[in-house]
């Protein structure tokens, strides 16, 4: 039971991110979280090394050392111009931004986005006087809910991709989820736009393109993006044909940080603003959340349920609360053999994919890439959103979301 009341402190803090006078971090408070259960017994230190899934870490330095080369040639500022240079005001900004982030999840994986997007969203509130914490939103729920209808789109739904033995996988998402999930994203503007309400004016938006001044960093940064891109096409295709090669996005990650780490001046500089914190709250989560699932509470929890656990409601249901709990990834990777093993439906693992996903919109803490976003928004000094504020609009969300995907799924 410690590892349950530790986590329970953790959730608490998270939430209030303050005690008396010190504010704390959220990589602050998990890696205490984590520091606790070693210390009071509740995991080893075997078992916890054992826990971190060093391939999301890895994956996300070396999208980290990518997105900062970006950002500092200039040349992310310089793409998110020529793409945001339509919008004119905030209805479209905002609409661009939910469809722009959300569909091209689809390809990049959620946190990719979120590593990518953050700066953007910032440069554009700063620039055209709107509330940050409105774009990041905006950020947030578009790579969360866009990341759902792609085998590609995370973690999760690739974990569900690999070992589901579903024939045309891409074919099957694209059935079961691209309509519910283009109607959520639709609903999620209107729902930030009522929370909002007061943010949204007609004047004409500015966006000033901003070139980068260090040509090298610049044509690298192009390399790294082009090579993110190549592997990710030649990946859908051999996943695609069940080409037997275990080509993980991990792989990608640090393929495309290479040609900076090898040949940019800066890259010193780079690896420093590299987002560690980030990394550090990651790998305190795996511990923590480990050694919360070898209590066997919520596995006990499932077994005694009078609800079949293949039904569609009730993987959408555990997707969605165990996902606070033990994270998204992590309970797919715990949950999905139980339901391949009971021979759960295709819907079933459909339902699987959009719940665990769809998790993350409830609170900020339930997916990987609300960490990222806010993380690397206080990096750069943004005073951003708290728990209370994500949850105000993020509850209603992931209700509503959580209604368009099981009645869909139900009635096709």
């Amino acid at each position: 039971m410690t590892s349950i009341v530790v986590l329970t402190i953790v959730l608490l803090l998270i939430a209030v991110r303050q005690v008396e006078n010190i504010r704390l971090q959220i990589w602050q408070i998990m890696s205490g979280g984590a520091i606790a259960v070693l210390i009071t017994g509740q995991i080893s230190p075997p078992d916890a090394i054992k826990s971190v899934n060093f391939d999301i870490i890895f994956f996300l330095l070396g999208m980290f050392i990518v997105g900062e080369a970006l950002e500092r040639s200039g040349y992310l500022s310089y793409l998110a111009y020529n793409f945001f240079k339509w919008a004119k005001n905030t209805d479209s900004l905002l609409l661009m931004i939910i469809f722009g982030m959300g569909l091209l999840s689809i390809f990049l994986m959620n946190d990719t986005v979120a590593i990518i997007g953050t700066p953007v969203v910032l440069i554009l509130a700063e620039k055209n006087n709107l509330p940050p914490k409105l774009l990041l939103l905006a950020l947030a729920f578009a790579v969360t809910i866009g990341s759902v209808m792609s085998p590609l789109g995370n973690p999760q739904n690739l974990l569900i991709a690999v070992n589901s033995n579903v024939n045309n996988i891409f074919a099957i998402f694209g059935k079961y989820l691209i309509i519910p999930t283009i109607i959520n994203l639709l609903l999620a503007f209107f729902l930030l736009k009522f929370f909002y309400r007061n943010s949204f004016h007609k004047i004409t938006l500015n966006s000033i393109p901003e070139k980068g001044n260090n040509r090298r960093l610049t044509l690298l940064s192009k390399l790294s993006l082009g090579i993110i891109l190549f592997l990710v096409f030649l990946k859908i295709i051999l996943l695609f044909l069940k080409f037997p090669i275990d080509f993980k996005l991990t792989y990608i990650a640090l393929a495309a940080a290479m040609p900076i780490i090898l040949f940019s001046n800066e890259r010193v500089e780079i690896i420093k603003r590299v987002d560690w914190h980030t990394l550090i709250f990651f790998v305190s989560m795996f511990v923590l959340m480990q050694s919360v699932w070898n209590t066997g509470i919520f596995q006990n929890m499932l077994s005694k349920t009078d609800v079949s656990i293949t039904s569609i409601l009730m993987i959408l249901a555990v997707s969605v609360v165990l996902s606070q709990l033990i994270s998204n990834v992590p309970l797919v990777a715990l949950y999905l053999p139980l339901l391949l093993n009971l021979g759960v439906s295709t819907k079933g693992l459909m339902a699987l994919a959009a719940g665990s996903t769809i998790a993350g919109n409830l609170f900020i803490f339930g997916a990987a890439s609300n960490i990222i976003i806010i993380q690397n928004a206080e990096k750069r000094g943004e005073k951003t959103l708290t728990f209370w504020e994500f949850s105000k609009v993020g509850i209603p969300l992931t209700i509503i979301n959580f209604l368009i995907y099981y009645l869909y799924l139900r009635v096709l």
